[in-house]
């Protein structure tokens, strides 16, 4: 179910760069008058601006592909373009991108386990983000890098080292076909519902690969003039990309909940620190050409570059057949899995960052199965669905913790909440009631299974079900081999990384 994504650069780029692409690795005050500087009117790039900038393309190409050892084997496309031809590229993805119509799927079911308000609207928000933010971008469709013509030159050109970077990506592997997730149906069996499970966090890993690799070569760019790399203070570079953060120049990004920010953020963050390493550890060739011929296939792998360096096997839940129990009453609605990321973020808002930091490693797999309700008069609302999740955990002290962390953020989620002990058969149970019906929390050694909304009949079997699913199974099960496929929040992280780099990570 994760949720990061490509609109984002410019998140992550501000800790990297100044007003003019500088960067050094240790701490600078601004300069005087730089904060004045980010308040100036808007002014338009002037021709002689704009011929300039056009001409600094190829050379900065030449310069990301000696950095990546990823060949040019093409020119490419240059073009500069207005804030009404953006603001229309934006509204056209949105309205007929399928991973956008996947993403306002998803966000009922963000709602439902509590990561987005009720009343929270996700589309406007993002047309918001992205018109506030949006810097530059490359279209692997038309194959075109695509110049603002209101942002001065010298702030472009670190950006176009990024998505020069996507462009050298795109000729290496073709991207339309490397990170398209394959579709956005809804699994209707149990074949496919354990098809989307096995490839579910193909494309959010892939997003990071991607923005990291950009952010890399953006990093080195911008060190070149102080003649440093990456390589000079590996430590200092993943310092610096874990103090990412929305701040007070970017009014729409400040107000994004948590699942949005971090979602936004993961792919150059996370990415960044992963090719970090990968640069460390095994050099340039294992980093750019190497990580996108063997992919990462899970948040854990690029938030963990160890698990990938080992080709570790990965933890993988069964879904078993529900839909004999469910079908007659319900439709199918989504099905995926909740990663490493996901229980990073949901610790972190029903708990705060500390306990997310303690509990989230100890995390050993998910997934969660979505249904909902035929008879409902209104399937906008969160009370027209039925969730259910499995977590496995490392230890039955952790998923005790996590069960009782899920329990009491209950309030967050319902009104009403009021504990049932009298339908509890034992302590391993915790039973609420609810203005959307019951709430089923049960431990089972180092499993939790958690039923929203399902009567509790229902709830016991499906518990009955998933649990045994997992009997014989590994922590190792091979992922299967497949085009990527999105999870709940992945298809956010597709979306916004595939809108362009944003201004909010061009530091003021």
């Amino acid at each position: 179910m994760n949720f990061a994504g490509k609109l984002g650069c410019a998140a992550v780029l501000a800790c990297f760069i100044g007003p003019v692409g500088a960067f050094a690795l240790q701490d600078q005050a601004p300069a005087p008058g730089q904060a004045d500087a980010a308040k100036k009117p808007e002014t338009r790039m002037t021709p002689a601006q704009a011929k300039e900038l056009f001409a600094s393309v190829d050379s900065i190409m030449k310069f990301a592909s000696d950095d990546t050892k990823l060949p040019i084997k093409s020119k490419v496309k240059r073009r500069l373009t207005s804030r009404d031809a953006v603001e229309k590229y934006l509204f056209d993805k949105m309205k007929n991108d399928k991973d956008s119509k996947r993403m306002q799927r998803s966000e009922i079911v963000l709602k439902k386990f509590g990561m987005l308000d009720e009343d929270f609207h996700l589309q406007p928000f993002l047309i918001s983000l992205l018109k506030e933010q949006i810097a530059g971008y490359y279209d692997s469709k038309t194959k075109t890098v695509n110049l603002l013509d209101w942002i001065e030159p010298d702030s472009q050109k670190p950006v176009l080292a990024h998505e020069l970077t996507h462009a050298l990506q795109d000729q290496h592997v073709d991207l339309e076909k490397w990170e398209d997730p394959s579709s956005d149906s809804i699994a209707r069996n149990v074949n496919e519902d354990n098809q989307h499970i096995s490839t579910d966090e193909q494309g959010t890993a892939r997003e990071a690969v991607l923005e990291g690799q950009a952010m890399a070569v953006l990093v080195d760019y911008s060190l070149k003039p102080n003649g440093q790399s990456i390589l000079t203070n590996p430590d200092v570079v993943k310092q610096r990309a874990d103090e990412q953060g929305a701040d007070s120049d970017s009014p729409v990004l400040s107000r994004a909940p948590l699942v949005l920010e971090e979602s936004l953020l993961f792919p150059y963050r996370e990415g960044l620190k992963f090719e970090v390493d990968l640069l460390k550890d095994r050099g340039a060739d294992a980093a750019f050409a190497g990580a996108i011929d063997r992919p990462p296939s899970t948040s854990l792998e690029i938030m963990d570059p160890k698990v990938y360096e080992r080709q570790a096997k990965l933890p993988l839940l069964k879904m078993p057949d529900v839909h004999a129990i469910l079908d007659a009453d319900y439709d199918p609605y989504d099905v995926g899995v909740m990663g490493a990321l996901d229980v990073r973020m949901l610790t972190e808002l029903f708990a705060g960052p500390q306990t997310a930091q303690a509990l989230a490693p100890a995390w050993n797999g998910g997934i969660y199965y979505v249904a909902q309700k035929k008879s409902a008069p209104d399937k906008n609302l969160t009370s027209s669905i039925g969730l259910v999740y499995l977590s496995q955990w490392k230890t039955p002290e952790a998923a005790a913790a996590f069960a009782k962390l899920y329990a009491d953020a209950l309030g967050k989620q319902y009104s009403h909440v009021m504990r049932d002990t009298a339908s509890e058969t034992d302590p391993s149970e915790m039973i609420f009631n609810t203005n959307e019906g019951p709430m089923f929390i049960a431990t089972s050694g180092t499993a939790v299974f958690v039923s929203e909304s399902f009567d509790l009949a229902v709830a016991r079997k499906l518990q009955f079900l998933m649990l045994g699913a997992q009997q014989g199974q590994t922590d190792g099960q091979s992922v299967a081999s497949a085009a990527p496929a999105q999870d709940l929040t992945g298809s956010m992280v597709y979306f916004m990384a595939n809108c362009g780099v944003m201004k909010v990570a061009l530091r003021r």
